[in-house]
């Protein structure tokens, strides 16, 4: 066995150039790709770039499944269109629809909501805290390894949260081998400023979606605001503006092929050092599962709302998410079936495993309990789908997570399970809240009748045992709506505050229902943590082998992606998706005019069309292409998460944001091809000429600080 832990950081040092522009680095490993950064002709210090208190990494932010950035000393955050959909939804009605017809604020008064879900974070701390998560556990398996683990998680983050003003977490890296602390200052009153409409912002829909050529103006403003004191405080009128300490800025120099680029954000799931099983799991068992039901929920949700649009509205926000979920999941199928990515890593594992055999003082279990490990895990995971399929209702869901409060506040608040302590309050009490603009009767209802149709016909496996005779009967689902009260916001969030015993006199059926199926939920949790701590104990011994193996070979070695800030280096490229075929870096404003049909979703604005027609490219005028650059690839190494991140020149200026990767490259959250890999961006020009040309945003154009083309300078 590898009793030692072997820190990506320091054997760096040993593995030379990386290879290609594979990798989504930690910012404190980056001084080691001093010389690979220079090659590429990125004149930013690598130093600078470990330092999330200086410029640029100081700009960068997340929103919690987002990535973004400050552009202004005031606050003002750009990200994509998508990430801020939540928030254009809630302020949208069929009357007045700024998906549909976008919006803008002129001044800091009109700024709307945001939302209780929608959240800042800037990460300012960043500390390796792996021996005291793991110190002592060496020979600890199964649900006492993971509930110590969690045990020593919230203690740790509860010793950085005395500060309400910070969130703070403890993911791990390397399934398991490392542990990092991280502190986020979290700014809870964010604002929407400017949204392009759906006919920019969305221009292709899902029909162009993770497709190139692409002409989609993927952006959108925020703003955070703060107390008077300068610190987050819970939304107020009399909030001010944050001060942000650095911002981006923006560049309508442009960029040409060869150019290099770094991305920073905050990348979510990426699963490059999973086995051939976990493969051929994903490949024919759970994805082609997942892909029936996201669009069977689709299907669902599409019939219900279809006579209302103020539904149609409603569920906006929720069908754009499964819809991108979905055709994600279906790239990833695709590109297995292009490329027999399992028999890729075949070869790799058997590489690996006979190079572990060569090596002295090795544990043999340790290969033989990782497979058994692996197994059991796949095993449950079917079992959790089908309880996720049957149980597809917001009621449900709500009605269990109250339920679940109250018992766990029985619970001294260190001994309550994560996601429901004291700290959780304001999230979920946003949840429950959400669902007021998220959130119709008859939909809903017509969701959990759908899906309990859907998971009496799965096959055996997704069958957890005992769960069949708990359901309710399709035909008694009508009634449990017509009985319920916790459609009612005031309803809902008045329970926060009930007991458990008073909860379980409820005579609200949702709320029988979640009393009633509580033991069962609860005993499928605790097999996932018996699972979990059985691969936390196996898997860290496999990749602390599988470092020191790549190490052999002078192979780079980054961490999967897990939702923390990384930041990842390319070049504006193009690539060949088949013998044949070369595809270009850039699309034009002259790929619009091309792709308008007048109709949904290729129906550009007649402002934006007539601005081509009549050649208004002022500034942003690329030299090269003569007309206003839209999108443009690079080779950066990106999956979700990534969507909103800034893309910056070799000086750290905003020059794009990325939204999007080939439908081609899906796969590369498996497995990175750099021959085909290709990450999609906006150009930041095209931004910045549809804010001034079509959507007349020029108090942000002003507020933003614009470096505009020497030889054209600005007017």
């Amino acid at each position: 066995m590898f009793k030692k832990l072997v820190l990506p950081a320091a054997l760096l040092a040993a593995f030379g150039v990386a290879h290609g522009d594979e990798g989504q680095w930690q910012p404190h490993q980056l001084p080691q790709l001093k010389s690979e950064l220079k090659r590429i002709g990125i004149q930013i210090p690598a130093e600078r770039l470990a330092d999330l208190a200086r410029h640029p990494m100081s700009a960068i932010v997340s929103l919690g499944g987002c990535s973004a950035s400050f552009v202004s000393p005031d606050g003002l955050v750009v990200t994509n269109h998508h990430c801020a959909y939540g928030s254009i939804q809630r302020n949208s009605t069929a009357e007045k629809n700024y998906i549909v017809n976008g919006f803008l604020a002129k001044t800091r008064a009109e700024e709307l909501p945001g939302g209780p879900n929608a959240l800042v974070y800037v990460t300012e701390k960043v500390e390796n805290v792996t021996d005291r998560v793991l110190k002592g556990l060496e020979n600890t398996g199964g649900k006492a390894r993971h509930e110590a683990i969690e045990s020593r998680i919230k203690a740790l983050t509860a010793e950085c949260e005395t500060d309400k003003s910070y969130r703070c977490s403890v993911p791990a890296f390397h399934r398991g081998l490392e542990y990092y602390r991280i502190r986020q200052m979290m700014i809870r009153d964010v604002r929407l400023v400017y949204a392009p409409a759906d006919m920019v912002g969305n221009y292709g829909g899902d029909i162009d979606n993770y497709e190139w050529p692409r002409h989609t103006g993927d952006y959108s403003f925020l703003r955070a605001y703060v107390g008077k004191d300068g610190r987050p405080a819970d939304p107020s009128p009399d909030n001010v503006p944050y001060k942000s300490k650095d911002f981006l800025v923006v560049s309508a120099e442009g960029l040409k092929a060869g150019d290099p680029i770094l991305l920073a954000g905050y990348p979510g799931r990426t699963s490059r050092y999973k086995l051939p099983a976990e493969i051929r799991f994903a490949r024919d068992t759970s994805y082609p599962a997942m892909v029936a039901e996201y669009q069977a929920d689709l299907d669902t949700i599409a019939a219900a709302t279809k006579q209302n649009k103020n539904d149609e509205v409603r569920y906006a926000s929720v069908a754009k998410s499964i819809n991108n979920r979905m055709k994600k999941t279906q790239g990833l199928l695709d590109g297995f079936a292009r490329k027999d990515i399992a028999a890729i890593k075949d070869v790799q594992d058997a590489e690996f495993r006979a190079w572990y055999g060569r090596q002295a003082n090795v544990s043999a279990s340790m290969l033989p309990e990782l497979d058994a490990a692996i197994a059991a895990d796949m095993a449950l995971e079917q079992q959790t789908f089908g309880w996720n399929v049957a149980t597809n209702s917001d009621l449900f869901r709500s009605a269990r997570t109250l339920y679940r409060l109250a018992l766990e506040r029985r619970k001294p608040d260190a001994q309550r399970e994560s996601g429901y302590q004291d700290r959780d309050l304001a999230m979920i009490k946003a949840r429950l809240a959400r669902l007021e603009q998220s959130y119709v009767d008859s939909v809903d209802q017509a969701r959990f009748t759908a899906g309990l149709q859907r998971y009496a016909k799965l096959a055996a496996p997704f069958h957890p045992q005992g769960l069949d005779a708990l359901l309710p009967a399709v035909a008694d689902v009508p009634a449990l709506y017509r009985k319920s009260k916790l459609g009612d916001t005031k309803t809902r969030l008045a329970l926060l505050d009930a007991d458990a015993a008073t909860l379980e006199r409820s005579d609200d059926p949702f709320m029988q229902l979640a009393v009633k199926m509580h033991a069962f939920a609860l005993a499928l949790e605790e097999r996932s943590k018996e699972s979990e701590g059985n691969l936390e104990k196996v898997i860290p011994q496999y990749m602390s082998a599988v470092i020191a193996w790549k190490k052999s070979q002078g192979k780079p070695v980054y961490p999967d992606a897990n939702s923390t800030l990384r930041v990842t280096y390319g070049t504006v490229d193009s690539y060949s998706p088949k013998d044949g075929l070369t595809k270009g870096p850039f699309t034009t404003v002259e790929g619009i005019v091309e792709k308008h049909t007048g109709k949904d979703p290729f129906n550009a604005p007649q402002a934006l069309l007539d601005a081509v027609k009549a050649k208004r490219y002022g500034q942003f005028k690329d030299p090269v292409l003569g007309t206003v650059p839209v999108n443009f690839l690079s080779s950066a190494d990106t999956t979700g998460g990534n969507s909103g991140s800034a893309i910056v020149n070799k000086r750290g200026e905003l020059i794009g944001l990325n939204f999007d990767s080939t439908y081609e490259s899906i796969t590369k959250d498996w497995y990175f091809d750099t021959a085909i890999t290709r990450a999609i961006h906006l150009d930041v020009r095209y931004m910045l000429w549809v804010m001034k040309e079509v959507d007349g945003a020029d108090n942000l154009l002003k507020e933003m600080t614009i470096r505009y083309p020497k030889t054209n300078p600005r007017r």
